[in-house]
């Protein structure tokens, strides 16, 4: 028999495909306060959201007679008819929050429009109106949530522990935060603040506030524009990454998102500056025509649709290829050294700091036990030790080409006296400060003045504010990669025949779309051929495979066809790699300075000169002013 279902049941099954925890309740109501034009948005929990939920917002309000009304299912202001879904640029737009957050708790809302003096107080429980009366109170709405799934008790029993549930609010207001940098967050978590923004329009500044912990040293921004896209946001450098992409951050128009798209977009940008299995940081945010996107394929509307994945996957990979292209995205060599070195020093940071103070020292010293005291003397006794071993230290073998000593005056460079002073009044005196927005700069390996060598592997070279270490065969191994990727992707393949061809089978979902793969694999330097059924034959393959090697390329191939970009990559780029490593200059290998400086000038005219094939850096820095620190000349 089909039956009409009764309301109160209705509600509980729609209910329960937008409310399914506690964190679901928190989005549902923050977005609507976002969309209210709020400044200010407050949200409170307690017990991870189970007890008790408050969301404060001083936007727009609702009017009294709409209040009951925004109850109601499907009741929304942000569309119209139906073409308005094909261009949503509200958070919220179906209508079923309020209805959905009232059928399984009790609710409250005050709410108060700007030109009335009073507003208006409603109470739900179950779906069900039990009170409605004036109040006085501020402009905007309140939203406070107890007693959540009190009537679903199946739902309620798979809830996880406070302190996960809490964690997914916080994750999720920490998010919204930096997306909607003009508005002031205040998280409450039982009656602690754990953070509040200051809604000054300073994301990165934002950034910093939620995430305390994020050594923003390493991140670099980004900003770019083309074919009607933006990206704006912050990444790591290579110097900083992560085991799991669980730092990847994602916004869309202002929504937060989970996405395959732009996470493909990331992995691609990053492609060769990091090692397998390392992920960035980044927080992107992504501003595109509303109308090629589709927000409407989940009620949780945490998954978009792009009209094309490929172009916005590519667009994000060019913007951070473009941004890790900058002097800031070279890796810092300076907190590495300051590490160790506060690790070799062994003292107490009192002493670090300045050593000099020595009233400091005895009031200090006084402070300590017998012990502590004993470990100290010792401390400085090691200490005085190794000053008198300087300033040679014979466990360093510090090689440096003394050939440049005897070359004419203005030769030692790669560049004239006046290039050099042109280039000094164009380069910006470093200066350390506390920064907020970190500044791109422009960078290329043509502007360094080659000055040696070191140990006979890393070339030494300046320019106007930092200090440079190139890895010889790091350098050259890029080199030597992008000029065989270039030919192996330009020129016309150079083919092998084989005495015994290689046979494959596909899926008969596969054979139907044999045309196009085989294409793909006769470019790369393959000649396949049909061998009845749903066999086919390969008699050649290109010149620089071996044969297992072209047979466990064929076999991942065919399993990820519905991969593009797996096809091409795999044995073939993995060989180029090996082969770019053999060929390049070892550690150790004696160059001349013409050929540092011939170096350089050919990974200046790299893709990606900042790494080899491997992900390792081909160049770290130190600057001025981290040189002058570590001789303690600044603080």
């Amino acid at each position: 028999m089909i039956r009409v279902l009764e309301k109160n049941i209705s509600d509980k099954i729609a209910a329960g495909e937008v409310i399914e925890r506690p964190y679901s309740v928190i989005k549902e109501l923050v977005e609507n306060a976002v969309d209210s034009g709020a400044d200010s948005i407050i949200c409170e929990i307690k017990n991870g959201g189970k007890t008790y939920i408050r969301v404060t917002d001083n936007g727009c309000g609702i009017s009294p007679d709409e209040c009951e009304v925004a109850f109601l299912r499907h009741a929304t202001s942000k569309i119209d008819t139906v073409y308005d879904l094909d261009a949503i640029e509200t958070l919220g737009f179906r209508g079923e929050a309020l209805a959905s957050i009232a059928a399984v708790s009790q609710t409250e809302m005050i709410t108060k429009v700007r030109d009335r003096k009073t507003g208006v107080r409603l109470v739900y429980k179950g779906g069900r109106v039990l009170l409605r009366e004036d109040i006085g109170c501020p402009d905007g709405t309140t939203v406070v949530v107890t007693d959540l799934f009190y009537n679903t008790p199946a739902r309620a029993k798979f809830l996880k522990t406070d302190s996960a549930e809490s964690g997914l609010i916080i994750d999720y207001i920490s998010r919204m935060a930096l997306c909607y940098k003009d508005i002031k967050f205040r998280l409450i978590n039982n009656d602690k603040i754990l953070f509040s923004t200051a809604g000054d329009g300073n994301r990165f500044k934002t950034i910093l506030r939620v995430y305390p912990n994020l050594d923003e040293k390493h991140m670099v921004p980004v900003n770019y524009e083309e074919n009607g896209m933006s990206l704006e946001g912050y990444i790591s450098t290579p110097a900083l990454s992560r085991s799991s992409r669980i730092s990847q951050i994602f916004f869309v128009n202002g929504r937060y998102v989970d996405s395959k798209v732009m996470e493909k977009g990331v992995t691609f940008g990053y492609r060769e500056r990091l090692f397998e299995g390392r992920y960035p940081v980044c927080f992107l945010f992504l501003n595109i025509d509303p109308s090629t996107l589709d927000v409407n394929i989940h009620p949780n509307k945490m998954e978009v649709r792009f009209d094309n994945d490929g172009a916005i996957a590519e667009f994000i990979g060019k913007a951070i290829q473009s941004t890790l292209s900058t002097k800031d995205a070279i890796v810092d060599a300076a907190p590495a050294v300051y590490e160790r070195m506060e690790k070799l020093e062994g003292i107490p940071s009192f002493m670090r700091d300045d050593t000099r103070n020595t009233d400091l020292f005895r009031t200090e010293v006084k402070k300590k036990t017998e012990t502590e005291q004993a470990n100290i003397r010792d401390l400085l006794k090691s200490m005085e030790n190794r000053k008198e071993k300087t300033p040679q230290d014979p466990g360093i073998d510090f090689k440096f080409d003394k050939s440049i000593l005897d070359m004419p005056d203005g030769e030692v460079s790669t560049k004239s006296y006046e290039e050099k002073k042109a280039l000094e009044s164009r380069g910006q005196e470093f200066k350390r400060i506390e920064i907020y927005e970190p500044l791109l700069k422009p960078f290329d390996f043509n502007d360094l003045w080659v000055t040696g060598c070191i140990f006979d592997t890393y070339i030494t070279a300046t320019d106007s504010d930092s200090f440079y270490i190139i890895d010889q065969h790091a350098a050259q191994e890029r080199v030597f990669y992008e000029r065989l990727v270039g030919g192996y992707e330009a020129s016309e393949k150079v083919r092998q025949t084989i005495l015994v061809p290689l046979m494959i089978n596909v899926d008969y979902s596969q054979l139907e779309n044999s045309n196009e793969w085989i294409n793909t694999l006769t470019e790369m330097g393959f000649t396949i051929e049909e061998f009845g059924g749903n066999t086919f034959r390969i008699t050649e393959i290109p010149m620089f495979m071996e044969i297992g090697e072209a047979d466990a390329f064929l076999k991942e191939f065919i399993a990820n066809l519905k991969d593009n970009n797996t096809m091409r990559n795999t044995v073939v780029i993995n060989k180029l790699i090996t082969m770019s490593c053999k060929a390049a200059i070892k550690a150790h290998d004696k160059l001349s300075l013409n050929e540092m400086r011939a170096l350089l000038k050919d990974l200046a005219e790299c893709r990606n000169p900042f790494s080899c094939p491997h992900g390792r850096p081909t160049a770290i820095k130190l600057t001025n002013y981290d040189i002058e620190k570590l001789f303690k000349r600044v603080q």
